[in-house]
């Protein structure tokens, strides 16, 4: 691992969120319509070649993730004001996906494609319900990366070495073993998972809360910058962040900062309308 990755590792640990809330809305111009379609097409060929399993949508499939990530968007509180990436998260135990979408202030929004996830389990002593909500993702608390090493059970329970750990800060959930629906704070990470054991289950609730991605989706992530808005802007004149963010990303114009995480168990693409 490198002394950028080990260094950013030392100082998340010393880092936490603050109490204020961060506006969704992001530095980065705004992209006109033909660049966006060009960097949407650029980002859609990079997904089929480099996440091996990638899920894609009709139109319908893809209304119906327009309609839960709009609903989720609209009840937090927060606005769309220009073209941007949205990372969108179903922990509806049928489901267990995520997609990327482009989220825009009019006109229809896109899914891009995306994975199967691992999102809270329940009925395990321990094990945390994934809370629903609009998470920001911004310059307030310092990713790190994966070590690489191996838990008691031989598990590397966030992947290979240098996989990037997106920090959400401390979220409340729902405690999943116990009948009575009481909650804790859990630190809602999306992260990958081990290779070898753990990302084939991928596609059902396994994680003690956060929220588990393949490999090549993480660095797929990681790579194109999706939820790094805030991340380039402070990278600019603090070392800390460039030091989290990869040497070889391609950062996109489309970048964004927004986590969504809806539940369509919950009925919620019933009533929600998709633009």
């Amino acid at each position: 691992m490198s002394a950028r990755f080990l260094l950013a590792a030392a100082l998340s640990l010393l880092i936490s969120g603050c109490d204020r809330t961060p506006s969704s809305s992001s530095t980065m111009p705004e992209a006109a319509s033909g660049e966006t379609a060009g960097e949407v097409a650029r980002l859609q060929a990079a997904l089929a070649r480099d996440v091996p399993g990638r899920i894609t949508d009709a139109p319908d499939g893809e209304r119906r993730w327009a309609a839960l990530a709009q609903a989720e968007i609209k009840a937090r509180g927060q606005t769309i004001r220009r073209p941007q990436l949205v990372m969108v998260v179903d922990r509806n135990p049928a489901v267990q996906q995520m997609r990327i979408l482009l989220a825009q202030p009019s006109g229809a929004w896109q899914s891009l494609g995306g994975t199967t996830v691992s999102t809270g389990q329940e009925g395990r002593h321990g094990y945390f319900i994934t809370p629903t909500g609009v998470f920001l993702h911004t310059d307030e608390i310092l990713d790190w990366r994966a070590e690489g090493t191996f838990n008691a059970n031989g598990i590397r329970g966030l992947g290979l070495q240098g996989m990037r750990v997106w920090d959400f800060g401390w979220q409340t959930a729902e405690r999943g073993w116990e009948a009575e629906g009481r909650e804790s704070t859990i630190r809602l990470l999306v992260h990958a998972t081990d290779p070898d054991v753990l990302e084939q289950r991928l596609g059902r609730p396994a994680s003690k809360g956060c929220i588990r991605v393949p490999g090549p989706m993480n660095v797929f992530l990681d790579r194109n910058g999706i939820l790094d808005v805030d991340y380039e802007a402070a990278a600019k004149t603090d070392p800390r962040y460039d030091a989290v963010l990869r040497p070889d990303r391609t950062p996109t114009p489309l970048a964004g900062n927004m986590l969504v995480i809806v539940d369509s168990a919950g009925g919620s693409v019933a009533t929600a309308q998709a633009r």
